[in-house]
Formats: C-alpha cells, sequence, structure tokens
C-alpha cells in the first residue's frame, strides 16, 4: 500500500533524531497524514505479514467498553506490557468509548444527552456510549442528511485527568465520522504513532469499524484519513522499514461482515478474504 510505504519514506528521510521516555530512539515528523479509499480494498499491509486475528480481537476488546484484557489475553499478549498482574489497565480505549465519564451534576444551562447516558447500578455513576450515539445519528443522518449533528460524530478516549497519571495515555485517542453523499468517511488523529508496529494496526482497525458502521447504518465505506502528530520510527525498526520499501505492494484483500445487528457481531463474524502477503518482519516493541 502505497500511502503507507509514502510516510515511512518520508520518516526516514526527515525524521529528526529523538530521545524518548523508552530509552529507544526515534526518527520523528510532526504531523504527518495520509488517506487511504476503502473502495479499493482493506487497507491491511502486504508488505509483511499483519496479525490480523490479533487486529480484529483488539478492535471487539474496545467496543466491548471492558477496562481490563482479562478476555483479550486469551486471544492476543499485545496489551501486556502495560497491564497489572489481574489484567487492569490504568487507561482502556473502549471504557471511554462505551462508557465515558459524565459528570455527576451538570452546571447551569449544560445538557448531557440522556438519550445516550446510563447509570453504572453499582457505583451510581452516569457514563455515554459513544459508539451507539455515532450509530444512532448516523441512521439519522440517513433519513434526514440536514440533521443538526452531521458534523458532530467525534469519538474520544482522552480524558483529561486520567491521562495525566495512566502509565501510556491513549494513543489513537480521538475519531470523527463524515458523510460525503451516500459514503461513510472516517478521521482518526493520533498523538503519537509507532510507524513499524502500532500504525499497521491503527490503520487496519479503524478501517474496518469504519465499514462496519458503514453496513449497519447503510452508507457505503468512503475513506480512511489519519493524522499522526507525532511520527515517529525508533532507531531499531529502521532495516525492517528498509526491507519493506524494497518489496512491492500486492493486492489488497477485502472483508466480508456477517450479515448481523452491529452490537450482536463477534470476531468470527469477520472474514479476510485474499491476503498474501510478504512475510512478516520481526519488530521489538518499545515500552
Amino acid at each position: 500500500m502505497r500511502e503507507y510505504l509514502d510516510l515511512v519514506k518520508y520518516v526516514l528521510d526527515k525524521g529528526a533524531e529523538q530521545k524518548n521516555r523508552t530509552g529507544v530512539d526515534t526518527l520523528s515528523c510532526f504531523a504527518c497524514s495520509y488517506q487511504v479509499d476503502l473502495q479499493k480494498g482493506f487497507p491491511l499491509l502486504t508488505t509483511k505479514k499483519v496479525n490480523f486475528d490479533a487486529l480484529v480481537h483488539e478492535l471487539f476488546w474496545y467496543l466491548s467498553g471492558q477496562a481490563h484484557i482479562r478476555d483479550l489475553r486469551n486471544k492476543t499478549r499485545i496489551w501486556d506490557d502495560w497491564a497489572d498482574g489481574e489484567g487492569r489497565l490504568e487507561t482502556a480505549y473502549g471504557r471511554f468509548w462505551r462508557r465515558f465519564p459524565v459528570p455527576s451534576a451538570a452546571a447551569e444551562g449544560e445538557k448531557w444527552g440522556d438519550r445516550w447516558v446510563t447509570t453504572d447500578p453499582e457505583t451510581g455513576n452516569k457514563t455515554f456510549d459513544q459508539i451507539r450515539y455515532v450509530i444512532d445519528i448516523l441512521k439519522e443522518i440517513k433519513q434526514n442528511p440536514t440533521t443538526p449533528n452531521l458534523r458532530r460524530l467525534v469519538v474520544t478516549a482522552w480524558h483529561p485527568g486520567n491521562a495525566a497519571e495512566s502509565k501510556l495515555p491513549p494513543c489513537h485517542y480521538t475519531f470523527c465520522f463524515n458523510v460525503i453523499g451516500d459514503r461513510l468517511n472516517c478521521h482518526l488523529t493520533q498523538r503519537s504513532g509507532d510507524i513499524a508496529l502500532g500504525i499497521p494496526f491503527n490503520l487496519a482497525c479503524y478501517s474496518l469499524l469504519t465499514m462496519m458502521l458503514a453496513r449497519e447504518t447503510g452508507f457505503k465505506p468512503g475513506s480512511f484519513a489519519h493524522t499522526v502528530i507525532d511520527a515517529h520510527i525508533y532507531v531499531n525498526h529502521i532495516d525492517g522499514l528498509k526491507q519493506q520499501l524494497a518489496r512491492e505492494p500486492r493486492k489488497l484483500p477485502s472483508i466480508r461482515i456477517a450479515d448481523k445487528p452491529f452490537f450482536e457481531l463477534s470476531s468470527s463474524d469477520i472474514t479476510l478474504e485474499g491476503y498474501d502477503p510478504h512475510p512478516g518482519i520481526k519488530f521489538s516493541v518499545a515500552v
């Protein structure tokens, strides 16, 4: 996929040497962006094999709203380095996607979208379901393209108070959906992006989510756009990325989604078809 390879080449050519908390230096660039057309195929890298099974289970973990990885660990260990022994995380993306905290008391004049707010029976805390909100509003847009919420389809995984203390605050912290004609588009903003390991997962994960939402709400998948604020390559990943640059991209695979309502889908309902990548390349994780 040329868009990804162009990003790799740009950061290799233009990146500035940076030290960081991991102890492994990077080549870093500011505010890199790219865009892919989901009508051309599912954007799973073909210049190396990507673990699609782990990617799908991670997405459904996000959608579950769980604040732990006890179930996810049975399928993939990619979050183990940031969880405690019991699988608890200081930050879990899906918890904010599905259960974003609502203030216990509204200031004068504030409203909090009661249609998507629920109260936890154990704690009494109120939370807002951002994914259900997006689905409901997309269905409204399908019926009325001038609905007031047309340009307000934003989901955030960032809570400032949580991020101030978390071992690893959300990297891909907010995404926004956009409808143009009969196509559903998605834009992801990421504060920090590991180009060798993280970006291929983020690209495919959010593209799949867009395709799932498009199917649920009656739209065609449109474009996935991605802005990475600190786009970086760890110095011990340089050789592996150069190896990818030397490989010719192959035809993109396709995705088949089972004919089920969105919230009844599971990982087994997502099928990858026609994936023929080059061999995998081992990259170490900088923790």
